[in-house]
């Protein structure tokens, strides 16, 4: 698996989110049809952070070498982080199928990136190349 395409997709897409959330919480508050309050827009401005966060390192990491037991704490957070959401999505449209778009593509994307987390997580890298 060529962990360098999935770390930089893994940051584009974390950072592009990072990036809406930190700048535009009230917009997407609006969008999600959510009540505007300061602390609403304290926990999204603070949840941009954290997935800007999560991005930048994904993408200094990406030209390392990532599995089995490399870089083992990188590979651990992402499967982490996106296995617990994707259960989290799975939960929300197990419950109501006729969900957003948004969160159907969501869910999506982040059972894609637990998988392919999951994979690097406890494969060694050099496997692959044999």
């Amino acid at each position: 698996m060529n962990t360098k395409i999935i770390m930089t997709l893994a940051a584009v897409i974390l950072g592009t989110v990072g990036i809406a959330l930190t700048f535009m919480p009230d917009a997407l508050l609006n969008y999600a049809n959510m009540e505007e309050s300061e602390t609403a827009l304290l926990l999204i401005q603070i949840l941009g952070a954290l997935y800007f966060a999560f991005a930048m390192l994904n993408w200094m990491s990406k030209g390392s070498l990532i599995g089995g037991i490399y870089n083992r704490p990188v590979a651990v957070a992402n499967m982490t982080h996106f296995l617990i959401g994707g259960l989290a999505l799975v939960k929300v449209l197990m419950s109501n199928p006729n969900a957003s778009h948004l969160i159907w593509v969501t869910g999506v994307i982040y059972a894609a990136f637990a998988v392919c987390f999951g994979i690097i997580l406890f494969r060694h890298p050099l496997a692959e190349s044999k």
